[in-house]
């Protein structure tokens, strides 16, 4: 191996355990100040700091697969015979929550195009609760440019991850150590490892079959089969689940760099608002569902969250509540919205297009 080349791949190595380092350190700091999610909340919040002060993030995509693959997999056990019934009994809400999300998506996009000025296509694929990935690729398609889509996308998930999961554990009230409940249950190296092993078969699958956040809702699928069948997997040890929260942390903070901000411009308070006014109308709705429901109020606002499953379900399991609910609900919104989300973007356009005309 030529000198130069080594050097480059020590040097790479000592980033990686660098960030590694500062992710875990500020972990153990949000941990200490007693927050849900604290190697996540640790490790967003230092990536993030890291890349505002315009110094590079480089960590290997792989970890954010496996950070996937594990906490989906670790919720997937959740999908018992009778959590399947009664989310069979909670289908109409599921359905009704998710097309209600694209219409009150509208309505924020609406007020963007007044705060902002920016076109229909730019606020409604802003609003609209997608990934960045997939809403920058509906942008090129409409001839929209997708640096103003993808912060408003990146600042909604960024922003449910900090303020949903610390409110409602803080409102709930209930919950004394929020990791608690992630240290004391129980795992075995044989079940956890048959646990891994169908998650990250599923993931594989799903990501041939070119389905969108395969590694997700794969590993969910294989775990939640696995579950179903009464096959002898169990969680994971809590360090394990612990490093997928650092993986996915850093992840989603490298996102926040100087440049999306820089895109941003005029753009930046009023996606921010709509972020949050987004926020508070899907937990509204979330609330008003409890009735339809018979669930508990926080497991309704974590299920009507727009977006952010991963923390969402992470968040339900502390409070030992709803947690196949709460995935059920973000699976059914992700599989009518992503699917059709060109045709949902469209239809849209040209409804406001002909109220302009």
């Amino acid at each position: 191996m030529p000198k130069a080349a080594f050097k480059d791949g020590v040097g790479h190595l000592a980033h990686i355990a660098a960030i590694m380092s500062g992710a875990v350190a500020f972990g153990f700091l949000a941990m200490w100040l007693n927050f849900p999610l604290p190697w996540m909340l640790g490790a967003l919040v230092f990536s993030g700091t890291v890349r505002l002060l315009n110094f590079p993030v480089r960590v290997p995509v792989q970890t954010r697969q496996l950070g996937q693959i594990l906490v989906a997999s670790s919720v997937g056990l959740s999908f018992t015979p009778e959590a399947l019934q009664l989310m069979g009994a909670l289908a109409i809400p599921m359905v009704l929550a998710a097309i209600l999300t694209i219409f009150l998506s509208f309505g924020v996009a609406g007020v963007l195009m007044r705060l902002t000025h920016v076109g229909p296509s730019t606020a409604i694929l802003a609003t609209l609760p997608m990934g960045p990935v997939e809403s920058a690729l509906l942008a090129k398609k409409h001839g929209t440019a997708p640096g103003p889509v993808v912060f408003a996308q990146t600042m909604r998930i960024v922003l449910l991850v900090i303020l949903i999961p610390p409110l409602i554990v803080l409102l709930d009230g209930s919950v004394g150590d929020p990791v608690g409940v992630l240290r004391a249950a129980e795992w075995t190296v044989q079940g956890a490892g048959l646990l891994f092993a169908f998650g990250l078969a599923g993931a594989l699958i799903l990501r041939a079959l070119k389905m969108s956040n395969p590694f997700f809702l794969g590993a969910l699928g294989g775990a939640a089969l696995a579950a179903v069948f009464g096959l002898p997997v169990s969680t994971y040890p809590y360090l394990v689940l612990a490093g997928a929260q650092i993986f996915l942390g850093i992840w989603l903070g490298a996102v926040i760099d100087r440049d999306l901000f820089r895109n941003a411009r005029g753009f930046l308070p009023g996606s921010v608002l709509t972020s949050i006014l987004m926020i508070i109308l899907c937990a509204i709705m979330g609330m008003g569902l409890t009735w339809m429901t018979g669930q508990p109020w926080q497991v309704m606002v974590l299920s009507t969250a727009p977006g952010s499953v991963t923390e969402m379900a992470l968040t339900a399991k502390i409070l030992q509540e709803g947690l196949a609910v709460v995935t059920a609900f973000h699976i059914v919104r992700i599989f009518i919205i992503l699917p059709f989300s060109g045709l949902i973007v469209g239809q849209a356009l040209r409804v406001m297009g002909q109220r302009q005309g």
